[in-house]
């Protein structure tokens, strides 16, 4: 593998859904890793999981809600956490707040194209079908959770 740098100036941004940004920073076949950051409110990524790669996750700022398996968590910036190949998960802001995250999967997963497709998705140049289509090409594999569309989407009191 050679040295992999990707400059904030020339990162390429998509943004995937309403409050959502994701910039996109190495697609190797070692090592996929991008940036995501969520308004307040936004939706985050659906219930899925993966059967090839680890996906991690390290909160840099504000709160996430992450399933694990059947279980919703919250982190907080300088948290971490792995999720290994077969286990469902999904991400949003936690409630009331904010979050950035750094993303990677290994192997790396040559994802920037379903990235891309996010992306076309939110300007209405895509549809849902061809993302779940794209299941097999991107091991993107979604699936339910009663645990997840039950947590609490508001802001404590």
């Amino acid at each position: 593998m050679t040295d992999i740098v990707t400059r904030a100036a020339t990162a390429e941004a998509i943004q995937d859904a309403p409050g959502s940004l994701i910039t996109l920073l190495t697609d190797t076949a070692e090592l996929t890793c991008n940036t995501a950051t969520f308004d307040e409110g936004a939706a985050g990524a659906p219930v899925h999981f993966h059967t090839k790669a680890t996906e991690f996750f390290h909160v840099t700022e504000g709160r996430l809600d992450l399933l694990v398996g059947d279980e919703v968590q919250t982190l907080r910036a300088g948290d971490f956490v792995a999720i290994p190949p077969g286990v469902k998960h999904a991400f949003a802001p936690a409630a009331g707040h904010t979050a950035s995250v750094f993303v990677g999967f290994t192997p790396g997963m040559g994802r920037f194209d379903y990235y891309r497709l996010l992306g076309r998705v939110n300007k209405g140049e895509a549809t849902v079908q061809d993302i779940k289509d794209s299941s097999s090409t991107y091991d993107n594999h979604y699936a339910e959770s009663a645990a997840w569309s039950g947590r609490r989407r508001s802001a404590e009191p």
